[in-house]
């Protein structure tokens, strides 16, 4: 039987960057994985992870959550640090 951590080994996210995604979009890690490693694969689909993360972030800001917006903010630098073409401004290759 395949397992979560199975399908999450199986994409290109960390699983807190899964997490995030999940949050973001209010999904179940298990959809949250397969909408993360469908978006990597796409055009400036890597731009929009990195802006739900930081969606989060404002949203974590805002409700005065400081705990929880540093945490999605390692994150952030993590994804960008495995995934620099996520970074806004910067093109796609090809």
């Amino acid at each position: 039987m395949i397992t979560l951590d199975d399908i999450e080994d199986m994409t290109c996210l960390t699983r807190e960057e899964i997490a995030a995604l999940a949050e973001h979009e209010a999904l179940p890690e298990l959809n949250a994985s397969a909408f993360g490693d469908y978006l990597m694969h796409m055009p400036k689909g890597p731009q929009q992870v990195q802006g739900m993360i930081c969606e989060d972030i404002r949203d974590a800001l805002h409700a005065g959550d400081l705990p929880h917006a540093k945490s999605l903010y390692a994150v952030l630098h993590h994804f960008l640090e495995a995934h620099p073409e996520a970074a806004r401004g910067t093109a796609p290759e090809g």
